[in-house]
């Protein structure tokens, strides 16, 4: 089932579609559905918050597409031609179709900045904000964050208004109570109460994905709203859901208040968030690579590529390395380290932990700052689709002596042009091959002419044109050195050859290719 963040109710009729009574259509006393020991009301906790949730009007111009009355074929040269072409242009709409939606929001400070969903507002030409006591006023735009979705607007009332607060999302528990309201199909002031389902959602909504799930109702209408927890603090701000139809179905997202609190207040300090930038690229570390490393479970973020300029260029983390703690929070799975690196401050220094040749070592960063314009600068957003399967370190078992005499193994000729390995057809990597296969100039190793198909290499997302820059990190330099290290490998017991991939571009990736 898809996940989709809901949009905001859009109506073209002026009322709401009839609602059907309960017990067969027979209105029941409200003393007779009264039970005795029901679950103790959050009435008193709601009143003083229902103040601080507003609508969110917005109104846009769409333009017109074949509106107006369809003028007559007329033959060319017609004496009627002109007459009818001039006619039937003045019945054309000269602007669009303006289009109105409801979203939700709330107060977070008396001055008058509210917090609401960029999808609400995104595109609007007016923001109108309405008042739980009817009062409209309008709205402009403080800055937007398109990677959280969130945005914060500001208004100028005449007093002081209701605001409410931010707590701590961190500190929510599985099956705490958590309550929301908000604007749901246009029914300004809707509260509804559930529990928190799970956390740590990714929903492939953005590069920094952690949501809180409830199954607390929210519909169309409610994006932008608050989800509060039973001390009257915003926990959360609702945002998506899974729905089949468009309702409710007990699956519902919030951003946390951990992520959105830092956002809010860069967004009304700079019109702009700030995040940290590592400049690093990142791959998981998947069951093979962990074991292969001497991990006791997969966890932390492989480093697959330094950015080029950016903070740690030639400086203390290198490809190859595993995250595994930053700045005194573990990464459990490569999706942390964009996270936690996001929400750090620019020009932080900053205690790192990664494992490297099967060491743990601490080093120190410094961060730079992220700019969203460049794609290709997102910590983790130039994660490969060929995944990281086995690490390998230690000492190079060669199949020959140090003073070249051949073991019981026969050692390759490593000055031949060519090599056939894991199913891999291996050459050297010419200046001339480079120039011919458009290469870039820093690219180094062995270049893969073809792969076999069904080869174990193809499996794993090798293809013609790629480059092995290194085998259980050692450097390849001819196709005889791949051999040497494959057989290698296989002679310490290893189920995996490691090799540090890159593509024309320089890109590099992880990959492990079996040797069974």
């Amino acid at each position: 089932m898809p996940v989709t963040r809901f949009s905001p109710f859009r109506s073209s009729v002026a009322g709401l579609a009839a609602f059907a009574l309960l017990s067969g259509g027979v209105a029941m006393p409200v003393g007779a559905m009264a039970q005795t020991n029901g679950p103790a009301s959050v009435a008193d906790l709601a009143a003083p918050l229902l103040d601080a949730v507003v609508n969110i009007s917005t109104s846009q111009s769409v333009k017109a597409e074949g509106k107006g009355p369809t003028p007559p074929r007329i033959p060319d040269g017609s004496p009627f031609q002109e007459f009818f072409k001039d006619y039937f242009d003045n019945q054309k709409p000269d602007g669009g179709e303006k289009v109105n939606s409801l979203g939700s929001g709330f107060v977070i400070d008396p001055a008058g900045y509210i917090v609401t969903n960029n999808h609400v507002i995104e595109g609007a030409d007016d923001i109108e904000v309405i008042f739980p006591n009817g009062n409209k006023l309008k709205a402009k735009l403080v800055g937007t964050d398109t990677k959280t979705d969130l945005s914060v607007l500001k208004v100028e009332p005449k007093t002081s208004l209701k605001a409410v607060k931010f707590g701590d999302s961190r500190t929510m528990r599985i099956g705490d109570w958590v309550m929301a309201i908000g604007n749901p199909f246009g029914l300004g002031g809707s509260l509804t109460v559930g529990v928190v389902s799970a956390r740590g959602r990714n929903i492939n909504a953005g590069p920094y994905d952690n949501f809180i799930q409830t199954d607390a109702a929210i519909n169309k209408g409610n994006s932008g709203g608050p989800l509060f927890n039973m001390k009257g603090e915003v926990i959360g701000i609702n945002t998506a859901i899974i729905s089949p139809s468009g309702g409710s179905i007990g699956i519902g997202f919030a951003v946390p208040t951990e992520l959105a609190q830092n956002i809010v207040q860069q967004l009304i300090e700079f019109g702009e968030t700030r995040r940290g930038w590592l400049g690093v690229r990142v791959q998981p570390v998947t069951d093979d690579i962990a074991s292969s490393l001497g991990m006791d479970s997969a966890k932390g973020a492989l480093i697959s590529g330094v950015v080029k300029g950016g903070p740690v260029e030639n400086g203390p983390i290198k490809p190859g390395d595993v995250v595994l703690n930053f700045d005194g929070k573990p990464i459990l799975e490569m999706r942390d380290l964009p996270r936690i690196v996001a929400e750090s401050p620019v020009g932080k220094e900053v205690d790192v932990v990664v494992l490297r040749d099967g060491k743990e070592e601490k080093i120190k960063v410094k961060l730079g700052q992220l700019q969203d314009s460049a794609e290709d600068q997102q910590p983790g957003a130039s994660s490969d689709d060929a995944m990281p399967e086995d690490g390998e370190g230690g000492e190079m078992t060669a199949p020959e002596d140090r003073d070249g005499a051949e073991t019981e193994q026969q050692a390759p000729d490593t000055r031949e042009a060519s090599q056939s390995v894991l199913g891999m057809d291996l050459v050297t990597l010419t200046d001339e091959l480079k120039t011919e296969k458009g290469i870039a100039e820093s690219v180094e190793g062995v270049y893969v002419a073809s792969v076999a198909q069904g080869s174990v290499a193809e499996q794993k997302g090798v293809k013609a044109g790629d480059v092995i820059v290194e085998v259980g990190q050692d450097f390849m330099e001819v196709p005889g050195d791949v051999l040497v290290r494959v057989n290698g490998l296989k002679s310490a017991g290893r189920k995996n050859a490691h090799m540090m991939i890159a593509d024309a571009q320089g890109n590099l990736r992880f990959v492990a290719i079996p040797l069974e």
